[in-house]
């Protein structure tokens, strides 16, 4: 019960905080202290977003269909790289810098190769998607598989135990918080990778819906393309905590244990 509470406080003061925020920009607006074709007002957003939803809704869903099949497949990638580089220690050294390397370079400076390489279609978007949500998983599962206490390793190899049961009981398992705290980075950075690459070059998305509506100079579309872009992150990082709370239901019991020790 009281973890329900603490749940309801902590979004309560972030809901009460938004609200504030939202009224100041509204009270902007209506004071007319910034032009409504530089800041709309947030009423003017909104009635911007229901008139152009049914349009925008098409946006959406290349949007999210190349952001999902992205995420999947660095996700997928990363798992397998993690788990090779865990098991042959000298990939780690050769890969791993390459790895931290590669994040020096600007997404923005590969997006416009990958759109003449491989055209205008979902495979730039979905490579772009990749790049950025590769990283923050790779290097989460990585640190996490390398965390696991040696002790217990040692201990298991003692008791006749193969690789594949060291990974599937101990290193696999307590590698799961911080790959789930990667999945939740690359979550977000998904839905941005996949506008990015549409605005480099493509013929429908969010991303280009936005570029349209720039064009246009209709300030408040783009405020509302925003919106959905920021909704659809959120969501995706929902639907990453529902599915760590299935295949880690334990944390749930460690606030509940935390406030019992201390009171």
């Amino acid at each position: 019960m009281k973890k329900f509470q603490n749940i309801g406080k902590g979004n309560g003061v972030a809901i009460a905080f938004g609200a504030i925020l939202i009224g100041l920009w509204e009270l902007i607006a209506i004071l007319d202290w910034i032009p409504p074709f530089i800041l709309p007002s947030p009423i003017s957003v909104f009635h911007t977003l229901l008139e152009t939803f049914p349009i925008m809704f098409e946006h959406i869903k290349i949007t999210v269909l190349e952001a999902g099949i992205g995420f999947l497949i660095a996700v997928f990638l990363s798992a397998g790289l993690g788990i090779l580089v865990d098991w042959v220690p000298l990939l780690k050294k050769a890969i791993y810098p390459i790895i931290m390397i590669s994040q020096t370079i600007p997404i923005v400076t590969l997006a416009p190769l990958f759109a003449m390489w491989f055209g205008y279609g979902y495979l730039p978007k979905i490579l772009v998607v990749i790049l950025v949500c590769f990283f923050p998983i790779a290097v989460s599962f990585i640190e996490g598989l390398a965390s696991v206490d040696k002790e217990l390793l040692n201990l298991l190899r003692s008791m006749g135990a193969n690789p594949f049961q060291i990974y599937r009981m101990v290193k696999i398992p307590a590698a799961l918080p911080q790959l789930f705290s990667g999945l939740k980075i690359a979550g977000t950075y998904s839905i941005m990778g996949a506008v990015i690459g549409e605005w480099i070059g493509g013929k429908e998305g969010l991303g280009v819906y936005m570029l349209r509506v720039r064009h246009s100079f209709s300030i408040d579309k783009v405020f509302a393309t925003i919106v959905i872009i920021t909704l659809c992150s959120i969501f995706v990082v929902k639907f990453i905590h529902i599915i760590e709370n299935k295949l880690m239901p334990w944390t749930k019991e460690l606030p509940n244990q935390n406030e019992g020790e201390i009171s």
